[in-house]
């Protein structure tokens, strides 16, 4: 809601509702002994905190990179091949006809 879109009668109501809600909270304070923290003031002094970045251990990293060897071995061994660096059968080379040159 925007504050400069309110008629008079809606600024004098909400004007009196805060002064009933401060009155309010200075009974509480009286019966209680000790102030009491709205939720607005509580939000605005807790510090914000960054989300904790996750990490991985060691141990995780290596069992993935375990679990995908096992992965790339089993893809190589249904192909046939057995060396990983294998490659494919090069093409001969073609040659220019004499017209070429």
């Amino acid at each position: 809601m925007n504050a400069i879109n309110l008629t008079p009668q809606q600024l004098r109501k909400a004007a009196d509702l805060q002064e009933r809600i401060l009155t309010l909270q200075s009974e509480l304070i009286g019966i209680l002994g000790a102030p009491v923290q709205t939720a607005s003031e509580a939000s605005e002094e807790a510090p914000q905190e960054t989300p904790k970045k996750r990490g991985m251990s060691a141990a995780g990293r290596a069992a993935i990179a375990a679990a995908a060897r096992a992965r790339w071995a089993k893809l190589r061994a249904a192909k046939g091949s057995t060396t990983p660096a294998a490659k494919p059968a090069q093409k001969p080379k073609r040659k220019m006809t004499a017209a070429w040159s």
